[in-house]
């Protein structure tokens, strides 16, 4: 137990494995000593016939510091990857069955290292100077930028910094191939393609090898299990428990098609557009040369012929097309949850083979990188330590899944749609977590601040669900004893102050297809 962890085997390519392998990489691999070896050794076994899932794929603004410290630049993600910006996600009719909409920005509310703004926007929405009606407009100017079809920076800022915060839309198997290329070219990772036939273990029941189907043996000291729904370490080998989650999130079918553009010119919207649908909900993703589009619901509301018809009906309202006949519409299932733990003994599982919830919120590569973020940062130097890592981390994952899906509920639990079984059984007691019931009791009398997450580093700081809970109408009471106090005169200063910006910042940006087009044709400033 006290030999050293040498050999890290990633099992399974696609984004979880490639993102993986590149940020432990970057962190342990020193290629630039040349008098010795590195420490490590990091090789991907990935399968031919394995194809990524995913006709489009949403980051956080998380996506941008991971990789700069891997080492690829923003031009070559935005020149090969079919990149478009993403500010923010919009909702569209989840309130109520029609003209209803809001934004969930990613540049957080104006103040926030310094007042809780919406103590005080809940003071100030009736004032006689501004409009503070709507939440999201009133702390913030991202909204505005989204509507407008802008992008979040301008030609000569800097890559990867930011006028607005911002992620990106982008192509699954082009960044895929754009971090096995960069991985193996530059960071030193070992890339090997064959399918893994049998898992050998030692007496204590950890992995030693894996056999592949060429008689390949692969000897390691920590497998990561990124082979996606297979599973095939944590799984189907190791048989850890998956914890599902359909009482509380119903959608477990999905339909999904790539649409071109028609007009080369035509606008790229920033930000992912989600519509409510009686069953599920539509996601629409505008990347530079195509838009991704797809249907999520839950097989026990409807049909996928139906789910089928549903999504039909919004390409031809909402695309150029006029047929959707020739169409290759692909149909997934997925079963909603996660791990009842994630590393076990010297198998770490990345990825979908973790877990998997609905795309709502884009949480998937986020969820990618923290992992790989903490195992890199944390990497186990003997398999003794290895014990008490994987307890940390087993707990530090389950609290992100458990928010997550806390987070993702809240989103139907607000709803006040009555046009199906499938909205009103989203919004019954029994579906809803108990810790999520216990904070829309608090949330009544008080915003959400960062005192309700009991954790570090959320993956959902407490101004997300400002975001969502104002966007939808929730009513919290206004504490009248807040408007007198000086903190009560800076938070006004500040949104009015925000109005201003609001104009002036609007005025100077590009629209996001020309900016991606000139990053086409000159690249980005590095300076």
């Amino acid at each position: 137990m006290q030999s050293e962890i040498k050999n890290i085997v990633i099992v399974g390519g696609g984004t979880a494995g490639w993102l993986s392998a590149g940020i432990i990489a970057a962190e342990h691999l020193d290629l630039s000593a040349e008098t010795h070896a590195p420490n490590i050794t990091i090789t991907v076994v990935e399968s031919a016939n394995v194809k990524t899932l995913g006709v489009g794929e949403g980051t956080w603004p998380s996506m941008r510091s991971t990789l700069r410290k891997i080492g690829i630049t923003e031009a070559e993600l935005l020149q090969k990857c079919d990149v478009s910006f993403k500010q923010a996600s919009k909702f569209v009719n989840w309130h109520t069955e029609k003209n209803h909409q809001y934004y969930h920005p990613f540049t957080l509310p104006i103040g926030v290292k310094k007042v809780n703004i919406a103590e005080h926007w809940l003071n100030a929405q009736h004032s006689s100077q501004h409009d503070y009606s709507q939440f999201c407009q009133s702390v913030g100017y991202q909204d505005q930028i989204c509507d407008l079809g802008l992008a979040p920076k301008m030609v000569a800022t800097r890559e990867y910094d930011a006028i607005a915060n911002y992620g990106y839309h982008l192509d699954a198997q082009k960044f895929s191939q754009l971090l096995k290329e960069h991985c193996t070219a530059k960071l030193g990772v070992k890339h090997i393609v064959n399918d893994v036939e049998t898992v050998n273990v030692n007496s204590n029941g950890y992995i030693k090898s894996l056999q592949t189907q060429q008689n390949r043996t692969i000897e390691g000291d920590l497998f990561i299990d990124c082979s996606g729904l297979h599973a095939l370490l944590i799984g189907q080998h190791y048989e850890v428990p998956f914890i599902e989650q359909k009482s509380v999130l119903f959608n477990d079918r999905a339909l999904a098609v790539q649409v071109p553009y028609t007009d080369e010119d035509e606008a790229i919207a920033s930000y992912t557009l989600s519509t409510a649908q009686s069953n599920g909900w539509i996601w629409d993703i505008g990347l530079q040369t195509r838009r991704g589009i797809g249907y999520v619901y839950a097989s026990e509301y409807t049909t996928e012929a139906q789910a089928k018809t549903t999504l039909q009906k919004y390409l031809i309202k909402n695309t150029s097309l006029k047929a959707t006949d020739e169409l290759n519409i692909k149909a997934f299932e997925f079963t909603p949850g996660y791990r009842e733990h994630f590393w076990h003994k010297n198998c770490v599982a990345v990825g979908m083979s973790a877990g998997f919830i609905e795309p709502l919120e884009a949480s998937a590569l986020a969820l990618i990188e923290q992992s790989a973020k903490v195992i890199s940062e944390q990497l186990p130097r003997t398999f003794d330590s290895m014990l008490i890592i994987a307890k940390r981390f087993n707990q530090k994952m389950t609290k992100h899944w458990q928010q997550i899906i806390e987070f993702l509920k809240l989103h139907y639990v607000l709803s006040a749609r009555k046009d199906s079984p499938y909205w009103l059984d989203n919004r019954k007691p029994e579906s809803i977590p108990p810790a999520l019931q216990e904070q829309l009791k608090l949330w009544q009398h008080q915003p959400p601040s960062q005192y309700d997450i009991a954790h570090t580093e959320p993956l959902f700081p407490a101004a997300s669900y400002q975001y969502i809970l104002y966007g939808m109408h929730f009513k919290t009471n206004a504490n009248s004893a807040k408007k007198l106090t000086k903190q009560a005169e800076f938070a006004l200063a500040l949104m009015a102050d925000n109005q201003q910006k609001r104009s002036q910042i609007s005025s100077v940006l590009p629209r996001n297809r020309t900016l991606l087009n000139k990053i086409n044709q000159y690249g980005m400033s590095n300076i």
